[in-house]
C-alpha cells in the first residue's frame, strides 16, 4: 500500500467515526433539578416530622401583633400536636413571623324608586235641527270626561360597615437554621370569631394539616417496604 493510499484510508476511517463522536448527549438538566427538589423536600419534611417543642418568637411590637402571637400560641397548645416552650434553647424549632391587622370603612348605598301614572279621557257630541216654511230649530249636546292620576315612591338607604382585616406570614425554623415550613394566611373574621382569632386558627390548622399528610405518607411508605 502506497503512502497516498494509506492516508486516504485513514481519512475515510476518521470521517466514518466522526458522527458518532459528535453526537449530542441527552439533556438531563431537568431530571437533575427534579431530583434536587425532591431531595430538598424530603430533607425538610424529615426535620418537620421530628419537631416536638416550638418556641414562638415575637411577631412585632404593635398591640395587634402581640395579640395575634398570643392567639397562635393558644391555638398550637390546643392542637396537642406540639409542646409550646418558653425556653428557646430547648426548642426543636422557632416559629417566626409578622402579623398585621387593619380596620377600614365600607360605605353601602341602596336606592329604590318607582312611579306609576295613568290617564283617561272621552268626549261625545250631538247636534240636530229642522226647518219648515222658513222657520226652524237647532239643538245640540256635548259630553266630555277626563281623569288622571300619578303615584311615585323613592326609598334610599345608606350604611357604613367596619371591616377588620388580619394577615399573618409565619415560618418554622429548625434548630440548625433551616426553614422547614411556612405559610401566609389572612382573614376578615369568621361567624363566631374576629379576624385575629380566625387568622391564628388558620395558621395552626395549616401546620397540623401539612404535618398529618407527611405522617400518613411516611406510614404508607413504611408499610409498603415491610
Amino acid at each position: 500500500m502506497t503512502c497516498f493510499e494509506f492516508m486516504f484510508v485513514v481519512i475515510v476511517a476518521a470521517q466514518a467515526v466522526q458522527p458518532v463522536a459528535t453526537q449530542a448527549k441527552p439533556n438531563n438538566a431537568a431530571a437533575v433539578m427534579t431530583q434536587r427538589v425532591e431531595s430538598n423536600a424530603s430533607t425538610l419534611n424529615a426535620k418537620l416530622i421530628t419537631i416536638t417543642r416550638i418556641y414562638v418568637d415575637d411577631f412585632g411590637t404593635e398591640p395587634t401583633s402581640k395579640q395575634i402571637q398570643a392567639m397562635i400560641v393558644n391555638s398550637i397548645s390546643e392542637s396537642k400536636k406540639f409542646i409550646i416552650t418558653e425556653s428557646k434553647e430547648k426548642a426543636d424549632a422557632v416559629l417566626k413571623g409578622t402579623a398585621l391587622e387593619k380596620t377600614s370603612q365600607e360605605f353601602h348605598s341602596l336606592n329604590d324608586s318607582a312611579a306609576v301614572a295613568s290617564s283617561r279621557g272621552g268626549h261625545t257630541g250631538e247636534i240636530s235641527g229642522s226647518f219648515n216654511n222658513g222657520t226652524g230649530s237647532i239643538s245640540g249636546s256635548s259630553h266630555g270626561y277626563h281623569s288622571g292620576s300619578a303615584v311615585a315612591a323613592d326609598d334610599s338607604t345608606a350604611s357604613t360597615e367596619t371591616i377588620n382585616d388580619a394577615r399573618v406570614a409565619v415560618r418554622l425554623v429548625s434548630s440548625d437554621g433551616d426553614v422547614v415550613w411556612s405559610t401566609t394566611q389572612e382573614s376578615r373574621g369568621a361567624k363566631y370569631k374576629g379576624a385575629s382569632a380566625d387568622v391564628a386558627d388558620k395558621v395552626v390548622k395549616q401546620l397540623v394539616q401539612d404535618l398529618n399528610k407527611l405522617q400518613t405518607a411516611n406510614a404508607t411508605r413504611n408499610s409498603e417496604t415491610k
